[in-house]
């Protein structure tokens, strides 16, 4: 339960600390006294979203600060998931600084605002005087039903189920539009590879093509030349190898006077053996060239190939080619793979919506057959708090659509007094009516549903007379097994509670607060008295505010 609350700079509250007790505690004052501000600065440690504009002083930082009792509560699982400390007396607190940016915490952790509003939700209910609005809303109808049949785990189930369906057809509507792209593009890029597969393309090739070329367009030219070189090695009117052996044997024959003759022997017989051997380079290179304008026709159509397939591609060598075969096989891939993919997706779509369907049937099956008593127990209250012939009917009707939560449509069907049809209850209950329904149908959930902290925020508007005192008694009833607040205009409730709080504004300093204070018994029945007669409280007012504290 909520033992304390610490508020700075919130609002139009300065520096306010309160402490809570259990049972149930009444917090009055005049409109516009800050009653709701309170319940705002709650908000903000149950995970609300805020920003400076609550600051009242722009240059400070506001916190708010709630100290719970949750040692009675089965909520380890909690601080264990998120490695935090448990404590049995567990601080919630958060902050807003000067440029709005806020921080929150779990017994001095950080946390963030999701872990905050899980852990709140084992811990407070907060319920507004505009709530009885969604009773026109599907989503909160269907939740009456899932919290009392406590379907709530099945729910999340469906949820989590429904969140990988979306994920899943998103993905697929992903993958064919690929495809669709790809089949496109598919035959020209395989038109493409098989051009450049049946090009045969050898890193290097063009280089020698181009030097054969070179060659072949000389061949003439070239043995004309080698003949001639080989001939004047050889030729009978110019042999230069007959020259040299003949310079070689008139040096020999003197090499035995001067060893300068040795020496010039060796250099001659060197150039005779170089001389001999370019002999039999040239004679072989000769043998190798043949004129052939078959083949250097051939080897020109190769190279326009390779030159074209450069120009279309925009590349300026095969190397460059090859890469680009490379990548157009790639894509060819990735068209191979996008296929996988979607079929891989399709079968995976199809488990899903295989898994929402039946778990969609369970979740229904579940609400239709907790229905019956979740009517029986609204029903009992409503009449308790003054619609004696108050009915109500749950209609649930299954589609096979999928919703956030099942499968469900949900009619809240209703009439308020006998001999007339039930209908939509947002289209025939008054502003009262939609008050109390909406007040039977938190005090049948939250006692199925065990929330250790209940708070009604004004939600007595339109109930006067002797329907406020029937009301008042069903808020005694809920706060005899938890804590609850209520903030209240009306003094049969306020008289009902076992601790009273006073909520007003002061001016300090030529500034407006909102502070709050517990009200002696003395104090406490001058209030309901003011609350039941205005700014004059007569005595017959005060007698009255005793007899309602002191009825049973």
């Amino acid at each position: 339960m909520l033992l304390s609350l610490h508020i700075e700079n919130y609002a139009i509250i300065k520096s306010l600390q309160i402490s809570f007790d259990s049972g149930f505690t009444a917090i009055t004052g005049e409109t516009g006294a800050g009653k709701s501000i309170l319940i705002g600065a709650l908000s903000l440690i149950l995970g609300n979203r805020a920003d400076s504009s609550v600051l009242y002083d722009k240059t400070k930082k506001c916190y708010v600060e709630g100290s719970f009792s949750i040692e009675k509560l089965d909520i380890k699982h909690f601080f264990e998931k998120y490695d935090l400390d448990y404590q049995n007396i567990t601080l919630l607190r958060r902050e807003i600084s000067e440029s709005g940016k806020s921080r929150a915490f779990i017994n001095d952790t950080p946390v963030t605002l999701v872990q905050l509003k899980e852990l709140a939700q084992y811990l407070v209910d907060i319920h507004s005087q505009h709530h009885h609005l969604l009773l026109e809303n599907q989503d909160f109808k269907i939740k009456i039903i899932d919290e009392f049949s406590k379907n709530i785990s099945l729910v999340s189930h469906f949820q989590s189920k429904l969140i990988e369906f979306k994920k899943c057809t998103l993905e697929l509507e992903s993958l064919l539009e690929e495809r669709a792209k790809s089949i496109q593009e598919k035959d020209y890029f395989e038109f493409l590879a098989n051009e450049l597969f049946e090009a045969h393309l050898v890193d290097g090739e063009q280089e020698e093509i181009e030097k054969q070329i070179t060659i072949l367009s000389n061949a003439e030219l070239i043995k004309s030349k080698l003949f001639l070189s080989t001939n004047s090695i050889n030729n009978d009117q110019l042999n230069l190898l007959g020259l040299i052996h003949e310079l070689k044997s008139n040096i020999q024959s003197i090499s035995s006077f001067d060893v300068r003759f040795v020496e010039l022997l060796q250099r001659i017989e060197a150039i005779n053996i170089d001389l001999k051997d370019i002999d039999y380079e040239i004679n072989s290179i000769d043998s190798e060239i043949e004129v052939n304008p078959e083949q250097l026709q051939l080897l020109n159509e190769r190279l326009d190939l390779l030159m074209k397939l450069q120009q279309k591609h925009r590349v300026t060598s095969i190397a460059e080619l090859i890469e680009k075969k490379d990548s157009i096989d790639q894509k060819l891939l990735q068209y191979i793979d996008n296929q996988n993919n979607i079929e891989i997706v399709e079968k995976n779509k199809i488990v899903l919506f295989e898994d929402l369907n039946r778990i969609g049937d369970e979740i229904s099956a579940i609400r239709k057959q907790y229905t019956p008593a979740l009517e029986s127990a609204i029903i009992q209250n409503i009449v308790s708090i003054g619609i004696p012939d108050g009915l109500i009917k749950i209609q649930i009707e299954s589609t096979d659509q999928f919703f956030e939560n099942g499968k469900d449509k949900v009619h809240l069907l209703f009439t308020a007094n006998k001999g007339i049809p039930l209908a939509e209850v947002e289209k025939v209950a008054s502003g009262g009516e939609m008050s109390r329904l909406m007040l039977a149908i938190k005090s049948v959930i939250t006692a199925n549903n065990f929330l250790p902290t209940v708070i009604f925020d004004e939600i007595d508007t339109g109930i006067s007379g002797d329907v406020a005192g029937k009301v008042a008694r069903l808020m005694q009833q809920i706060a005899l097994d938890r804590q609850l607040l209520t903030i209240t205009h009306l003094p049969q409730i306020a008289a009902k509670a076992s601790l009273h709080y006073f909520v007003y504004k002061e001016v300090v300093d030529g500034k407006t607060y909102t502070n709050i204070r517990e009200l002696s018994p003395k104090e406490r029945v001058d209030e309901i008295a003011a609350m039941m007669s205005g700014d004059t409280v007569t005595d017959a007012a005060r007698m009255t505010a005793n007899e309602l504290i002191n009825e049973k």
